[in-house]
């Protein structure tokens, strides 16, 4: 494949298109075995926080300019949030049919992906190293605060083969897909973000850099 990078099919992992479905089968997951809807809201509501702070960010950066020059900060990565908040429930819940020290193995190997992910944000240029840690630390806060709530069995149980197959088939798909008609989450917030500040175009990271020279030139002089 031309031009291919390997960095690339593991930032694809970290789609909210690809990992949306797969908290939405966790949680269904939790419902169905527990035989009561309460026990996914331990889940949903983690991370609807997580995806709530996260989307907040951007608005406020991309609709009205709030970021951190000095730490090149103009909001969470959701890849990295996402990532990091959903791979290590999906391993919770593939190995939860298994002896303890497996499970934790399978939850460790998730947040080990979302590592992955988190670093592939910054190799590719997407995000600051501040974006990406942040993101992770989200993440990690919605994930964590769902398995300590969750410790008590039963447990979620999904079958192996099929979440690999769900993971492995959406990832190369959407790999394979044009960056057009993948579902661009991005220009979402950047839509609603306009609308919230009445502005017509978003503020960009230049711009962020931008405004910190001209602040420091109005000091200087």
């Amino acid at each position: 494949m031309s031009g291919f990078h390997p960095w690339l099919l593991v930032t694809r992992l970290g789609e909210a298109s690809l990992l949306l479905p797969a908290a939405l089968l966790i949680a269904a997951a939790l419902a169905v075995r527990r035989r009561d809807w309460r026990p996914a809201l331990l889940w949903l509501v983690p991370l609807a926080f997580a995806v709530g702070l996260t989307t907040a960010s951007k608005i406020a950066f991309i609709g009205f300019g709030l970021g951190s020059a000095s730490l090149d900060f103009t909001g969470l990565s959701g890849h990295s949030m996402f990532a990091t908040a959903v791979y290590p429930m999906l391993g919770f819940s593939i190995g939860s049919v298994a002896h303890r020290h497996w499970r934790v193995a399978a939850v460790l190997a998730g947040y080990g992906l979302a590592l992955l992910i988190t670093l592939s944000r910054w190799k590719l240029g997407m995000h600051s190293p501040s974006e990406c840690l942040s993101g992770f630390l989200v993440g990690a806060v919605a994930s964590g605060t769902a398995l300590a709530l969750l410790a008590e069995p039963p447990w979620p149980s999904l079958p192996v083969t099929g979440c690999a197959a769900l993971v492995l088939v959406l990832a190369v798909a959407l790999q394979a897909r044009d960056e057009e008609t993948i579902v661009n989450t991005h220009e979402m917030v950047t839509w609603v973000s306009l609308k919230l500040s009445g502005r017509s175009q978003p503020y960009t990271r230049a711009d962020l850099h931008r405004l910190r020279t001209s602040s420091r030139a109005l000091h200087a002089g």
